[in-house]
């Protein structure tokens, strides 16, 4: 029995749709997104035991505002993000941050047990490039 591919009419439309392939690209695009979508969110994990601080409401950051995190842990190492530099790197970073247009908050995280003299060291830099824009983060007490 043999099929004929061929159309009664040629000038019907194809009723035919298949849409497996659709289908199967839907779901690879759902699987790719749910292995993705974790990773994207997730923050940097340096472990540090931040400050603590008494509760209170927290103010709305401006939602257009840029942020750029320095962290400080408690052996004293430098991270500009996730990565991390030596404290001579921090100038080169900073200077490059003013010259923006519309530069970062810098956000300082630094280990609660730190000796202070590096936070400070961190803050003096950056008046020196005029970034005054500062947020140190702590935690709140339970």
């Amino acid at each position: 029995m043999a099929r004929t591919f061929r159309r009664q009419r040629q000038t019907a439309p194809i009723a035919d749709l298949n849409v497996t392939n659709l289908i199967d690209l839907g779901f690879t695009l759902l699987i790719i997104f749910m292995i993705a979508t974790p990773l994207i969110n997730q923050e940097q994990k340096i472990d540090i035991n931040l400050p603590t601080e008494t509760k209170r409401a927290q103010e709305k950051p401006d939602p257009k505002q840029r942020f750029q995190v320095v962290s400080i842990d408690r052996n004293g190492q430098y991270f500009w993000g996730n990565r991390r530099i030596e404290f001579g790197d921090l100038a080169a970073l900073f200077a490059e941050e003013a010259r923006r247009p519309e530069p970062a908050v810098i956000r300082i995280r630094a280990d609660w047990n730190l000796q202070y003299q590096k936070v400070i060291s961190v803050v003096d830099e950056l008046k020196k490039h005029n970034l005054l824009k500062v947020s140190f983060d702590t935690q709140a007490a339970d």
